[in-house]
């Protein structure tokens, strides 16, 4: 066994300094018999002299916040799960619950540095924020928030969102920050008069805590829609824009309310002392250090799979599912189910996004986990989903004529404002248990597929294969299989998938703290990031897109079936 000797001395300020060829007069001599001990010092070093770098994601069932090494790979990590609720026909997440989770998270983060390390986290070499795209955060001219949070899940824009898009001749979804905006207006909501500030979560979490009002151009772009040349908004849509809500008389203009748009590498600011005593609630996190650009979910799932250069892709599964594809060439025209955003460098990116995926499926896995507590079964939860989802595998290809939707809330691909989760057999469908699971695999990608056919078969969108990250993904091989079937692209699923979009948000700081001069997002994440990481690629079984390609005749069809259940069902 090889016994490493380390020589160590311990400073008056606590802090570890080691030598790896030198003799020091020394307090004491120590015997590593694991190496990984001997690194844990090295790490030890560089959270005390601030040479690690801090991301945290507000996810839709998950703030996570994960902090980096020199190496780029995560040293600690703290969560908080959390839930919207749906108050007055609105989702949405209070501002005291959004600040106990980023704190809870962050907490739990600076724990397990102590628990790990035996150092306390005082500062970092940068953080950066990203959470959930889209939505309507308003503020007046003294900071308070006017009404709740809007988050990406309500369809209740439609009417903005058909009018924008008419009048830009550009896409603009219902969950969009703009169509918001403008459904207030056309609401005549009172509080539209008093709007000193308009932002998202990430923008507003970043702003409450450094002072700027600021949002990436990745996250700007589901704000308003992003001109390619000037990397800010679209000059000639604002002047439409403002134009057309002139007859209300409103005391601001749009450009005076949005935030300002930064591009990936661009210093956005510093933690205020005010803001390291809301992040840190124990005191110990000290100010001044330097935050990059918010960033969405969309975003940062791009960084964090390598997918942010031409004619590479990534999809991310979890509560909902988007799928982006950085485009070498704008759209032929329109298409109310794609999104035109940007990557966080100003990239031109198709997206594809359904707001449902694996709510359903979870509540149905949720179903047999109280079935085996009732029967008397204690059964690991992550072996329950490992069995069951592997089961799904071996259904029949079609899903033996089982249909279901997991429309949890309204999808605006197939243009519902609101959902009913449906589960529909006819009497001579093979109901059985692989098949039951297979067809909720297969309905969590049943709108995002109608969007990618979009891309991939009608403007032939080039793409090599796709990168996979989120929940589904985390039964190994399954979740990729589906995907597979349901997209015909190869799919991979890198062993830093299961990181996420706070590990993404990290690699964004962490660019803006280390690039070269003139250096590329693009290059920073090949060369010093991703060059010696391996993933899993699975092609796709020829079985399995005849079978999802049939399950979609059905799921088209039996949209009817949706459609009836909203009506009837309140």
């Amino acid at each position: 066994m090889k016994v490493l000797n380390i020589t160590v001395t311990y400073s008056l300020q606590n802090s570890w300094i080691l030598e790896k060829d030198q003799e020091y007069k020394t307090t004491k001599t120590y015997k590593f018999r694991r190496e990984e001990d001997y690194m844990s010092l090295d790490v030890r070093n560089a959270i005390q002299s601030g040479k690690t770098v801090l991301g945290i994601e507000l996810g839709s069932t998950r703030i996570k916040a994960v902090l980096i090494g020199e190496d780029h790979l995560p040293i600690a990590s703290g969560s908080h799960d959390w839930e919207n609720k749906y108050v007055n026909n609105i989702w949405t997440y209070s501002e005291e619950d959004i600040w106990k989770g980023l704190q809870d998270s962050y907490q739990e983060m600076a724990n397990d540095v102590k628990r790990r390390y035996g150092v306390a986290l005082q500062t970092v070499g940068a953080i950066g924020f990203s959470a959930m795209m889209h939505g309507y955060m308003t503020f007046n001219q003294n900071g308070q928030l006017l009404v709740p949070f809007r988050t990406w899940r309500n369809n209740i824009t439609e009417q903005a969102s058909n009018a924008l898009t008419k009048l830009f001749n550009y896409q603009i979804p219902q969950r969009w920050s703009i169509a918001h905006l403008y459904q207030a207006v056309l609401n005549q909501e009172e509080h539209v008069a008093d709007i000193s500030f308009q932002t998202t979560l990430a923008g507003y979490i970043h702003w409450k805590l450094t002072g700027q009002k600021v949002l990436g151009v990745g996250e700007a772009s589901g704000v308003f829609p992003i001109d390619l040349n000037t990397k800010s908004y679209n000059q000639t849509m604002i002047n439409q824009f403002n134009k057309q809500i002139s007859a209300n008389n409103l005391p601001w203009k749009l450009e005076d309310i949005l935030p300002k748009v930064l591009a990936a590498g661009e210093n956005a600011g510093v933690l205020t002392k005010e803001g390291a005593k809301l992040l840190d609630v124990t005191g110990e996190l000290q100010s001044g250090i330097p935050l990059c650009p918010p960033e969405g979910d969309a975003g940062t799932g791009m960084v964090a799979t390598n997918s942010v250069a031409k004619r590479t892709g990534n999809v991310s599964a979890g509560t909902s599912v988007f799928a982006m594809v950085v485009l070498e060439k704008e759209l032929s025209k329109v298409y109310s189910e794609i999104d035109l955003v940007t990557t966080p460098t100003g990239n031109l990116v198709a997206m594809a996004h359904s707001n449902n995926c694996s709510s359903d499926l979870n509540a149905w896995v949720g179903l047999f986990d109280e079935f085996s507590k009732v029967m008397g079964m204690d059964v690991d939860r992550n072996k329950l989903y490992g069995t069951l989802y592997n089961l799904g595998l071996q259904g029949d290809s079609d899903c033996g004529g089982l249909l279901a939707y997991g429309y949890l809330s309204g999808e605006h691909i197939t243009h519902f404002e609101e959902g009913r989760p449906l589960f529909v057999r006819s009497s001579d469908s093979k109901f059985n248990l692989a098949n039951f699971m297979r067809v909720h695999l297969f309905t969590a990608l049943g709108a995002l597929k109608i969007g990618m056919d979009i891309l991939l078969k009608q403007e032939e969108v080039k793409l090599d294969e796709i990168l996979g990250h989120g929940g589904l993904f985390k039964t190994q091989g399954v979740g990729q299989r589906i995907m597979a079937a349901a997209l015909n692209v190869p799919v991979s699923v890198m062993e830093t998938a299961g990181e996420g979009g706070a590990w993404g948000i990290a690699l964004l700081a962490s660019y803006m703290m280390n690039k070269a001069d003139n250096e590329a997002l693009e290059g920073y994440l090949s060369n010093k990031v991703f060059a010696e990481k391996t993933g899993i690629t699975l092609s796709p079984d020829p079985k399995d897109v005849v079978g999802f390609e049939q399950y979609m005749e059905r799921y088209t069809k039996g949209l009817a079936i949706q459609r009836v259940a909203i009506d009837s069902l309140n």
